[in-house]
């Protein structure tokens, strides 16, 4: 057994990989909110791009396989995690949503940590899920997100158990990755950290089974409330040994730097500074979630220009680029004339543009996933277009799918945290080999983030 830790060890204490580019700023947020410099990059970093960075403490490679396939990700993350093991942290993180909406097809959580243990090793594999600042709890395994200040279990939440791609239907989130993985899991729950018999739990939990003699489980830790938010860190890192690989969401950061500030290892930082005001920004958003929905409504009824794309046309070959360029001309009047502007494919889960989407899909030869994909590359386009037209200071990038092709046709190498706007939404630089994006300032947002006004927090900042 090794000598209780007196200090944080020099170099990276963190390297993850975000299934979403939103998650992934989510993650960067926590970890440089909490003082640990952080840097995202959108591929794997060489040491020639690590040098723009000294002292970074904490590197992320923004992914995209929260909707992909169990096939895409056995050929695309192994490569991925290799890079950030080399790195040399000691813990290596699957990031994931904090609604751990996944399934055996598509985001396979189980899948990804079958590929992450091949990698890295250790002992066992803990997840860290619930975030009490992006109001997510979890208790006795099963998992709640708070919408209005009224929480729901994911089985039973308006939106994740309505989800499009991942609909939750179990909130027990052993029975949801015995689904994706037959790797033993177990569990440390809020009972148990807050008497002081985590660590015998955790034990126990380590002793082999006897059919699977080396089986390395996954050990879900209950968060409910900052008392096990910090001894879910202290968990996690005194138990570190050479190194773990765990598939968590950003509350695996908000515990770790909770319990090393817990123990004096990281100053009590002053928070993030608070955005500012620009004159404009220009959205896009391929969320359907009712929080993204009642975002539209409040910005078009403040005076923002909306446009709508046309889903139906944009999985359209022959009628994609005709959609795109209407949609630039519309938007770009808008912004000629001083105004904001949001461009959307779809106002809520109930929009007939939703529910027609399989149909669309269908008609255009696509399946749901590629679909997706193509809308969140068709918004990305209208962005990276108007960005042409009018050099704006700020963007914003509303939906996973989205974000990541917006980021990628922008042709941006690394994020870092700006200010603090929104839980789990911050404002970012970009950083780029083209001058005329290097600086942008970007912030890309999940659907389920923010308040009803935050494209006005958005433009105006902390005013």
């Amino acid at each position: 057994m090794s000598a209780p830790d007196t200090a944080l060890p020099e170099g990276l204490l963190l390297a993850y990989y975000g299934d979403d580019f939103t998650g992934s700023t989510d993650a960067m947020e926590a970890m440089t909110a909490a003082g640990v410099p952080t840097v995202l990059f959108l591929a794997p970093p060489t040491p020639q791009a690590l040098q723009r960075f000294p002292g970074v403490r904490c590197v992320g490679l923004a992914g995209a396989s929260r909707g992909r396939s169990p096939a895409w990700m056995q050929a695309h993350l192994p490569p991925a995690f290799a890079s950030l093991r080399a790195l040399g942290a000691p813990l290596l993180h699957y990031k994931v949503c904090s609604t751990f909406d996944s399934s055996p097809d598509i985001g396979s959580i189980g899948c990804a940590i079958e590929l992450g243990l091949q990698q890295m090793g250790g002992r066992w594999s803990p997840t860290v899920v619930g975030a009490p600042r992006l109001r997510r709890y979890q208790v006795f395994g099963h998992l709640f997100a708070a919408v209005d200040g009224v929480g729901y279990r994911l089985d039973r939440h308006p939106t994740m158990s309505r989800h499009p791609v991942t609909p939750m239907g179990e909130s027990d989130l052993r029975r949801h990755l015995a689904a994706q993985t037959a790797r033993r899991t177990e569990l440390v729950d809020m009972v148990q950290l807050k008497s002081g018999d985590a660590h015998a739990q955790l034990t126990a939990c380590l002793q082999p089974a006897p059919d699977t003699p080396t089986d390395v489980p996954i050990v879900l830790i209950d968060v409910l409330d900052d008392e096990t938010l910090l001894e879910a860190g202290r968990l996690v890192w005194s138990q570190r040994g050479p190194g773990l690989f765990s598939a968590s969401s950003s509350g695996l950061c908000y515990a770790l730097t909770r319990y090393w500030q817990h123990q004096g290892w990281l100053p009590r930082p002053a928070g993030l500074p608070e955005a500012t005001a620009v004159p404009q920004i220009a959205a896009v958003s391929g969320s359907c979630s009712p929080v993204s929905a009642a975002q539209i409504r409040w910005a078009r009824a403040q005076g923002f220009a909306t446009e709508r794309l046309n889903v139906a046309a944009c999985l359209q070959p022959q009628q994609r680029e005709a959609e795109l360029q209407r949609l630039l001309t519309q938007a770009g009047a808008a912004l000629a004339a001083g105004r904001s502007v949001v461009v959307f494919s779809a106002e809520g889960q109930d929009d007939p543009e939703v529910l027609a989407f399989d149909q669309h899909a269908a008609r255009a030869g696509l399946s749901r996933s590629e679909a997706a994909r193509c809308v969140g590359a068709g918004l990305a386009e209208v962005m990276k277009r108007l960005l042409d037209q009018h050099p704006l200071q700020r963007v914003v990038v509303a939906g996973g799918d989205s974000s990541g092709e917006v980021a990628s046709v922008l042709g941006i190498e690394a994020l870092t945290v700006l200010a603090r706007l929104t839980p789990g939404a911050p404002l970012c630089r970009a950083w780029s080999g083209e001058a005329r994006r290097d600086g942008l300032e970007l912030i890309l947002k999940g659907g389920q983030m923010g308040g009803e006004s935050f494209y006005g927090q958005a433009l105006n900042g902390g005013a």
